[in-house]
This record gives C-alpha cells, sequence and structure tokens, in this order.
C-alpha cells in the first residue's frame, strides 16, 4: 500500500494544521497591515510546521513499513508453520499407509501359511486313511488266500461252539470219575 493513496488526507492535515496560525496572525493586527517581521514569522512558523509535518510523515511511513514488515514476516512464518504441520501430516498419512499395507501383508501371509499347514494336514489324513485302507486290503487277500489254501487251516474258526464246549465237558467229567458216574 503506497502513501499516495493517503495524499490528500494528509494534506487537509496539513492545511487545518495552518489554519490557527494564519488566523492567528490576522488576529495579531487587525488595524495594521501585516508587517515584514510577522510576514516571516508566520512563514518561518509555517516551515516549521512543515518541517515537523514531514518528520511526523516520515516517522508514520516507517511505522507504517515496520508494520507491514512485521506482517510479512508474521505471515511468512504463519506459511512456514502451516507447511510444517501439512509435511508432518502428510508423512503421518504414509506412514500409517505404509504400516496398514505392511499388516495387511502380514495377514495375508499369516493367511497363506495357514492354508499350507491344512493342506498339509488334510494330505497326510488322506495319505494315512489311504495307507490304512491298503493295509485292510492286504490283509483281507492274505486271509483270503490263506483260507482257499489247501493243506493248514492257519486261519481257522478255532473257538468252540457251546456243543463242542459241553462235549468237551462231559468227557473230562467222564475221565475223572470214570464211566460208572454218568450211567447211560
Amino acid at each position: 500500500m503506497k502513501l499516495s493513496h493517503f495524499a490528500p488526507q494528509i494534506a487537509a492535515f496539513v492545511l487545518t494544521g495552518l489554519l490557527p496560525i494564519v488566523v492567528f496572525a490576522a488576529d495579531a493586527a487587525p488595524d495594521e497591515g501585516v508587517s515584514g517581521e510577522d510576514l516571516t514569522a508566520a512563514s518561518e512558523r509555517i516551515r516549521q510546521t512543515g518541517a515537523q509535518l514531514r518528520d511526523d510523515l516520515k516517522k508514520a511511513r516507517a511505522r507504517l513499513e515496520a508494520r507491514k514488515a512485521m506482517e510479512a514476516q508474521q505471515e511468512a512464518e504463519r506459511q512456514r508453520q502451516e507447511e510444517l504441520v501439512r509435511q508432518r501430516a502428510l508423512e503421518e498419512k504414509q506412514q500409517r499407509a505404509a504400516e496398514q499395507e505392511r499388516a495387511r501383508r502380514e495377514a495375508a501371509a499369516r493367511a497363506a501359511q495357514a492354508e499350507r499347514q491344512r493342506q498339509a494336514a488334510l494330505r497326510a489324513k488322506q495319505q494315512e486313511a489311504a495307507e490304512q485302507a491298503a493295509a485292510k486290503a492286504r490283509a483281507a487277500q492274505a486271509l483270503k488266500a490263506a483260507r482257499e489254501s489247501v493243506g493248514v487251516r492257519a486261519f481257522a474258526d478255532d473257538r468252540p461252539t457251546a456243543r463242542d464246549r459241553a462235549a468237551e465237558a462231559l468227557r473230562k467229567a467222564r475221565e475223572s470219575t470214570g464211566v460208572k458216574a454218568f450211567g447211560d
């Protein structure tokens, strides 16, 4: 913002400041003409007032420039802080995304490992069932082959029936006491 915007206000202020001097000079000699000394004193006073106004204006300009510089510095600092906050937020967001991706990969790896273990257990169970079925089939075939073989009845049903047990018990009883005890 340039001071040319304030130029009409400054001129009005200067003229307002000079008005009491002119009025005072006019009141001092109402009947007489204005003397050279009065004019010199008034012009000196006007010159001093003008110089004072220029000094005040310079000081005001300096204050305005200093305030603008301070505001610009504060704005730059605010923007820098906002940029830092934005950078931190971006870094945190990227870090969260990386952590989520890592957690997702770990979960997928654990799921894949669990699936491999489940598949291995299933294959082992299937293999064990197949081995048991094969063993049963071999045993059944061996039993069948043994039963069909001529000669020794290796796997015959050796369990005596109830009739056989009763006959055996009767035979043992006769042998122990003799024939007379159990007469027919």
